[in-house]
C-alpha cells in the first residue's frame, strides 16, 4: 500500500495546525471503540485517521458562533 503523507492531507485540510488537532481527536475516537472508515491492514492509529482525513471520510465541522443579544 502507498504510503500517507502529509501533503496527501494538506489537500483537504487548510493547516498544518488543524490537521494535527483533527488527527488527534480522530485517534482518541477510535481508542475509545470508534469503526475505522477506510480498510487498513497493519497500521497505526495515527495513520489510519490520516488516511481517513485524505480519503475525504472525515471533515471540519465548523462550530456556529452564538451572540448574546
Amino acid at each position: 500500500m502507498a504510503r500517507i503523507t502529509i501533503e496527501d492531507c494538506m489537500k483537504r485540510v487548510s493547516n498544518r495546525f488543524l490537521l494535527c488537532n483533527m488527527v488527534a481527536k480522530r485517534v482518541k475516537q477510535v481508542r475509545d471503540g470508534s469503526e475505522y472508515l477506510v480498510s487498513s491492514a497493519k497500521n497505526e492509529d495515527i495513520v489510519v485517521s490520516l488516511r481517513e482525513i485524505a480519503a475525504g471520510k472525515i471533515i471540519l465541522k465548523e462550530k456556529e458562533n452564538k451572540e448574546n443579544s
